[in-house]
């Protein structure tokens, strides 16, 4: 009985490899319980599957979109613009993070620094120490080689 179902299914899918897979997506379909369009005649679900298709009582465009549907890993969702929040890109140039358009949405932070370019950095007065002496002296004890405890 497979053998003359299947000779006529190349028929209607002249590709074996195509027909393989569409007649196992049927086959799933009608075990997860969708309506059979042929009778049962204590066939297993992939004879029905086949005389499915040799009869073309199931549409194979839509089995193949739900083979593909099946097999996606990645699955889109349409999502109406208006509920996207609205963002504005940032004043400062060379920052690449997003701000909420209304201050309103904004989240309490401090503000944000302008970058530090070879421009910048030239123009600013380096780091000097208040007084002449200070330089000098090291940040702690460690620095200063005082690694024994010292009497109180």
């Amino acid at each position: 009985m497979a053998r003359v179902t299947v000779e006529d299914c190349v028929l209607k899918v002249p590709n074996r490899f195509d027909l393989v897979m569409l007649a196992a997506q049927r086959a799933r379909d009608v075990s997860s319980g969708a309506e059979l369009t042929v009778e049962r005649d204590n066939d297993k679900d992939p004879v029905i599957a086949l005389r499915e298709i040799a009869e073309e009582t199931v549409d194979l465009t839509v089995l193949a979109d739900s083979l593909v549907k099946g097999h996606q890993r990645q699955i889109e969702f349409d999502v109406p613009e208006e509920e996207l929040p609205d963002f504005e890109l940032p004043q400062v140039p060379g920052e690449l993070t997003a701000q909420p358009a209304t201050p309103a949405e904004a989240p309490a932070e401090a503000p944000v620094e302008a970058p530090v370019t070879a421009e910048t950095a030239a123009e600013e007065p380096a780091d000097e120490p208040a007084e002449p002496g200070e330089a000098d002296e090291p940040a702690n004890k460690l620095e200063a080689g005082a690694l024994e405890d010292e009497p109180e």
